[in-house]
């Protein structure tokens, strides 16, 4: 199974728990010094090996203790109830990243970052993405709630548009700049609020971000 080729191509969403821009898109250290994040996806069109994965939605939950690089995290998947059982089974594997060269995109990174990793959740996932208008809503009953909104000029409070540009990026190579708010509870604990987040239209592979 770790050797199967797979693709997922689509809108994904970040909200971490850093200042707007994120210090680690500029390989400088978290805002507070951790790391924790929430990711969404909404598979457009994705496979693993011959298993259509068409219109799935994803989630990985992340927290480190210190910066991603200094490891010790924990992280957890959930994965679309709608799939059947062999969907979910290759869904979980892509979002650990398993059969992707090491350090070839983010999900094997943050995977090899991570000490621990619960079990999969099979859960309805509600999510409505705007990447043009910078807005979403990310929820799973009983898990997680994300909320995000363009940023807001602080004095006038007119929306105000900023993008990051990765030439060498493993997530992505542009992406939205947005504001975001996040709890979950269970396994992964997260809570923050008017923090960074980011929208991206990417293609992630087992052969790395493809362009």
């Amino acid at each position: 199974m770790a050797a199967t080729n797979w693709s997922i191509e689509g809108t994904h969403l970040t909200n971490c728990n850093c200042a707007y821009g994120c210090p680690c898109q500029y390989v400088a250290l978290p805002t507070d010094g951790t790391c924790k994040a929430v990711l969404a996806w909404r598979i457009d069109k994705g496979h693993f090996g011959d298993t259509r994965l068409d219109g799935l939605l994803a989630v990985n939950l992340y927290s480190w203790p210190g910066p991603i690089h200094r490891g010790n995290g924990s992280m957890q998947s959930i994965v679309d109830e709608r799939a059947d059982a062999v969907q979910r089974k290759a869904l979980a594997a892509i979002l650990q990243g398993e059969g992707a060269e090491p350090g070839s995109s983010m999900l094997t990174i943050y995977r090899a970052m991570c000490t621990t990793y619960h079990d999969p959740l099979f859960k309805p996932i509600e999510l409505e993405l705007d990447m043009g208008r910078r807005t979403a809503r990310l929820r799973v009953p009983g898990v997680v709630d994300t909320s995000v909104e363009p940023l807001k000029n602080p004095v006038t409070g007119a929306e105000h548009r900023a993008r990051i540009d990765l030439p060498m990026g493993k997530e992505f190579r542009l992406a939205e700049v947005a504001s975001g708010t996040t709890k979950a509870r269970g396994a992964i604990s997260l809570d923050f609020a008017n923090s960074h987040a980011h929208f991206a239209d990417a293609t992630l592979t087992s052969g790395g971000l493809a362009v």
